[in-house]
């Protein structure tokens, strides 16, 4: 989770509209087996960010096994448009050490540091999609999340800060943006879905409240608001990622 907090609206302007130029959506087999194995990925990474040492050993085991699946299968004969992609072997690679690390520091009982490894297989898997121009609904998740840390480390810094009410305000925004965007690229089965509906209305709901208490130059209310951002993320990710 290394992430500059850029305080130019230029530059937050350009975050929240990267994701317009969108080029594909996924159609293909190995994008199919990538979101199939990102499911127990979202486990482990749940799991990891309890006290469950048993639960963590688990998970990763299970997100090991489906993505050793995936890495027989496609790493020397990928489908288009992964076909030309000449660094989509070791980025599968990459991901496996990425798992026998998280699952070492488990065996360790090091499980927030193992929640920590586990995110970079998420950078790994949107790199391989973005180098071939496809978007699934996880890369609007991964945005947001992107975002939403942004703010969650970097935030209470800039409250200390002059106008900091105000700089704190276009992050909100932007999130807010992608935050629509969880429901605007949903698929329509997602869309349809009554759970998935209540989550994605209550990660909107987080973010109004805290443009609220922005508005408010509520300082207070601000930083409770920041406080209860990511739960709701963290239960529509679990569900839908």
């Amino acid at each position: 989770m290394k992430h500059v907090f850029n305080l130019r609206l230029s530059a937050l302007a350009l975050v929240a509209g990267s994701l317009l130029t969108v080029q594909a959506h996924a159609a293909d087999a190995l994008t199919d087996a990538m979101q199939a194995a990102y499911a127990p990925y979202r486990v482990a990474l749940f799991k990891t960010n309890g006290e469950s040492q048993e639960e963590s050993q688990q998970a990763i085991k299970q997100a090991q096994t489906a993505w050793a699946k995936l890495s027989e299968q496609f790493a020397t004969k990928p489908p288009a448009p992964y076909d030309r992609d000449t660094a989509l072997a070791a980025s599968l690679t990459d991901v496996s050490k990425v798992y026998a690390k998280a699952s070492d520091q488990v065996n360790a009982k090091q499980l927030t540091a193992a929640h920590e490894t586990l995110e970079a297989a998420r950078d790994i898997m949107a790199a391989v999609r973005h180098r071939n121009n496809v978007v699934v609904f996880s890369d609007h998740m991964n945005a947001y999340h992107s975002e939403m840390e942004t703010l969650l480390i970097e935030g209470p810094k800039i409250l200390t800060k002059a106008h900091g009410i105000h700089l704190l305000s276009a992050q909100a925004g932007v999130l807010a943006y992608l935050s629509k965007r969880l429901t605007s690229e949903a698929p329509a089965q997602l869309n349809g879905n009554a759970e998935f509906r209540k989550l994605v209305i209550a990660v909107d709901l987080s973010i109004a409240a805290l443009q609220a208490a922005l508005l408010a130059d509520n300082i207070d209310a601000v930083k409770d608001a920041m406080s209860k951002v990511k739960k709701p993320y963290s239960q529509l990710f679990l569900k839908f990622g």
